[in-house]
């Protein structure tokens, strides 16, 4: 089965339930194992909530949207986040120390322990960020 779909998100903390919405609605058609299916929802919501904290940190009330694109190829699926905040400086992105107790800064481990694959591309003209996460489906 192949499958693209793709919707744009007001970029604050309220999308994030949508986004996860949206997320849900696509891995419904695909027919996913119902952890896997969780697990890519997370993958999605930290993703997004990451370019709502720091692509657009400092900017309160914005109408910029993020989108989010779904696409599955020959059991390779890859969800696509395009932005138009801060540019990203892949040097600065780490999680916190696992042993550091405390709620939140975990997002960019579980998205590495969740995806095959996350790289940011640079080849989007009117978009800042691109950020790819890939899950090959025939592993599961």
């Amino acid at each position: 089965m192949n499958l693209s779909e793709s919707k744009d998100f007001i970029v604050n903390s309220g999308s994030l339930k949508d986004v996860r919405l949206f997320s849900r609605d696509v891995f419904e058609k695909l027919n996913l194992d119902k952890n896997l299916k969780e697990e890519l929802v997370l993958a999605i919501a930290e993703a997004a909530q990451n370019i709502v904290k720091h692509a657009y940190k400092g900017i309160e009330d914005t109408d910029d949207k993020m989108q989010i694109k779904i696409s599955l190829n020959d059991n390779k699926l890859e969800i696509g986040f395009y932005d138009k905040g801060k540019p990203v400086v892949e040097e600065n992105i780490q999680h916190r120390q696992l042993d550091d107790i405390k709620p939140g800064g975990l997002g960019t481990f579980f998205i590495n322990q969740i995806m095959d694959d996350v790289v940011f591309k640079k080849d989007q003209k009117k978009w800042v960020n691109h950020l790819v996460l890939t899950k090959n489906l025939s592993n599961n």
